[in-house]
């Protein structure tokens, strides 16, 4: 086969949505730094945005696999609060250090996983309908186990996961050496297909799409490391990240969870065992709300019965935001992980900017709406 290069506009055609998602990310910005007299993009805040950003998009990683085998969890918010409530109450009440507290809480969120696998697939409810009732049960046992009062303070070693931060020093060098990984894996990438003869783009586009994120990348480590250095719970996101896009599209698991969102039937008569690779997906995903939890609880020193809520609703739109499509089948972790940056960005600035409240909201919906219309445009077309 004869290997392509694909000029600019091409690789633009081709890859519409995420260049769109980034253009409009670069937008928001803009618009927020003109609007808050640069105070929007001072290292100081850009670094406490991406603290924000965590927790969300921590959730969107798991999100973004769920939604493309055709389901949703609406639980997550108060699954997160719940399992950070159950760390906060065993360190701060019973005396538990944080790693076995930490420990108990990613055990529930397992637990959890398994009973929504449970009654998703082997019972055939609709994952709409068993989510929306542990949003609901999961709300009321926060209530519970923290009796309707903030849990607070906690320990050191369990604070240092939402707070903390790697110094200067060592955050240039995790900067550089992930940088250069990104540019071997980039140019390993691009040797394989030309090897077993794909279609790719052409050198010089390649070396520009490198550069641009690597320059990308770099400031995004620049603007970490000129506030207090990279924070822990950044660093805890990069690894899941890097996990979960794995997952997605190097392992035979991601590639049967999109061959079920695309069409469970063929699937079915292809030899998947539909019920087995959802069950384990929910299982990873309550695990994986549980680390959003830990980390939301940690930032906040305290565990209280109002964390989580909304939180569902931030993650499914990240990652429509993101490109996944909400009929299954379609949908990356990178695009999901820039929604949750867009959402998160938009929080910010309108803070910033004092805006009421209430034009915050409307804002964020339309926006949502406005993602889920692209969406079903783009795939008639």
């Amino acid at each position: 086969m004869e290997v392509r290069g694909n000029t600019i506009k091409e690789m633009f055609k081709k890859n519409i949505r995420q260049y769109t998602m980034l253009i409009a990310l670069a937008a928001i910005w803009l618009i927020f730094t003109i609007s808050t007299n640069h105070l929007f993009i001072e290292p100081r805040n850009l670094s406490n945005l991406f603290l924000q950003t965590v927790t969300v998009a921590i959730v969107a990683s798991g999100m973004t696999l769920i939604i493309v085998t055709g389901n949703i969890d609406l639980s997550v918010g108060s699954v997160a609060g719940f399992t950070g409530a159950i760390a906060a109450v065993l360190q701060v009440k019973y005396g538990w250090n944080a790693a076995a507290s930490v420990l108990a809480a990613l055990l529930s969120g397992l637990a959890i996983g398994a009973w929504h696998g449970f009654w998703v697939t082997y019972r055939k409810v609709p994952a709409f309908i068993v989510t929306l009732a542990s949003m609901m049960a999961f709300r009321g046992a926060i209530l519970g186990i923290t009796g309707g009062a903030t849990i607070s303070p906690l320990s050191e070693h369990l604070k240092m996961i939402g707070t903390n931060y790697l110094s200067p020093l060592p955050s240039s060098i995790l900067g550089a050496i992930s940088i250069a990984l990104f540019i071997v894996i980039m140019i390993r990438k691009r040797a394989q297909k030309i090897k077993y003869g794909f279609a790719t783009s052409s050198l010089p586009v390649d070396v520009l799409k490198i550069s641009l994120l690597s320059l990308a990348m770099a400031g995004l480590f620049l603007i970490m490391i000129f506030n207090e250095g990279v924070p822990y719970a950044v660093i805890l996101l990069f690894c899941i990240v890097l996990v979960f896009n794995f997952l997605s599209q190097n392992t035979v698991f991601g590639r049967r969870l999109y061959a079920i969102g695309g069409n469970a039937d063929a699937a079915r008569l292809s030899g998947v065992n539909i019920n087995k690779n959802l069950m384990l997906l929910f299982m990873v995903f309550g695990v994986l709300t549980s680390v959003a939890g830990i980390v939301m609880t940690a930032r906040l020193n305290a565990a209280t019965t109002s964390a989580g809520i909304n939180m569902e609703l931030d993650a499914i739109a990240a990652c429509v935001i993101g490109g996944t499509s909400l009929v299954g089948g379609e949908g990356k972790i990178l695009g999901a992980i820039i929604g949750a940056l867009i959402m998160s960005s938009l929080d910010n600035g309108m803070s910033l900017m004092n805006l009421d409240i209430t034009y915050q909201y409307v804002i964020k919906g339309l926006i949502l709406l406005f993602a889920v219309w692209v969406d079903m445009a783009t795939r008639k077309k």
